[in-house]
């Protein structure tokens, strides 16, 4: 059996199988956890493209940006729908990039690996976390295939980036739950740094990713003194409530 199936899917036809023959498909398929969930949602009723839809405001809680400030000391990004970047404290900024100025609608982490040689220059596993954010997008499409910005988002990407359209056709998925990146950061060099994810609960759209590194080991040691020579940085916490600079428009 081959991607035709989800490609049948994606395209909105009507394909009811069993649970039964779900199941089968998935062991068909050779599916992980995240495959045959993907598997599902389409399946599901929600799957059409003709459906597509606005949705709300996403916006980021006071008390998350006092944790991100809490963990001044760590990398965090706090991730939305469509990989929309909705808060990023201090130490995130210094590693990877200040989503803050970049215009609203474009803070999305999959377009900034793909369309910014500044990430491609950064991680030097780029192949590798480019795929896995293409696969990220794509379990994203399957749980909210109405969603009109995550089909405008992957257009253009598609459009812009020939390695994203050949990576997309593959009809992959990925949950990002764990995990490494290498960064040949451009201040203190080559570091290795692990990442662990946290979702709030009664808030499945919205992801923490938490950044560290051994204690005692070199990448500990430059992003400690990444934290140094950034100390005087803004910190993450909004001005108010609202925050409107940092929520995801669309």
């Amino acid at each position: 059996m081959s991607t035709d199936y989800y490609a049948r899917l994606e395209q909105g036809r009507r394909i009811t199988p069993s649970p039964s023959v779900v199941e089968a498909i998935g062991r068909a398929l050779q599916l992980d956890d995240a495959g045959r969930a993907h598997l599902r949602d389409l399946i599901g009723p929600a799957a059409g493209p003709d459906r597509r839809r606005a949705r709300g405001v996403q916006r980021v809680r006071p008390g998350l940006y006092q944790l991100l400030d809490s963990l001044d000391g760590e990398p965090v990004l706090v991730l939305g729908r469509r990989t929309d970047v909705l808060a990023a404290n201090r130490m995130a900024k210094a590693l990877f990039t200040d989503f803050e100025r970049m215009p609203p609608a474009q803070r999305q982490y999959a377009r900034w690996m793909f369309l910014d040689e500044g990430a491609r220059a950064l991680f030097v596993d780029w192949p590798e976390q480019a795929q896995a954010a293409v696969e990220s997008l794509r379990l994203a499409v399957g749980a909210d295939p109405d969603d009109r910005a995550t089909a405008e988002l992957v257009a253009e990407l598609r459009e812009r980036s020939r390695e994203f359209d050949q990576w997309w056709v593959r009809h992959r998925v990925h949950q990002r739950t764990h995990g490494s990146k290498r960064l040949r950061h451009p201040l203190v060099g080559e570091l290795t740094v692990e990442y662990e994810t946290l979702t709030p609960p009664g808030d499945p759209d919205t992801t923490l990713f938490v950044y560290t590194a051994a204690a005692g080991s070199p990448s500990r040691q430059a992003l400690d003194l990444l934290a140094s020579w950034t100390a005087a940085g803004p910190g993450t916490g909004p001005s108010g409530p609202d925050r409107p600079e940092a929520a995801s428009e669309r």
